[in-house]
């Protein structure tokens, strides 16, 4: 399973400009696909983990190489973390 790390940037100005960097980590886990959807049922086909089926960039990297779903139907877990406060005087 790869993990994909998002930086995000927040600033704030008042008399005195401090930067706060968060780190995002989004890992996708279970599948949640609902494969009797169709017949008015409810079953998935029991896959724990994403694991992607081709290199970063590519349209294959979007579909589970497990279950064979679109990275969509997996849970996405999301973690975020302040990593620093950077305050400085006007």
């Amino acid at each position: 399973m790869k993990k994909r790390q998002v930086v995000i940037r927040k600033q704030a100005s008042q008399r005195t400009s401090s930067s706060q960097i968060a780190r995002t980590t989004v890992r996708y886990a279970e599948c949640q696909k609902n494969h009797a959807a169709n017949i008015g049922g409810h079953a998935v086909d029991g896959c724990r983990e994403f694991m992607a089926g081709g290199g970063e960039g590519t349209a294959s990297a979007l579909v589970c190489a497990a279950c064979g779903c679109h990275r969509s139907f997996h849970r996405r877990d999301a973690d975020t973390e302040v990593v620093g406060d950077n305050s400085l005087p006007s």
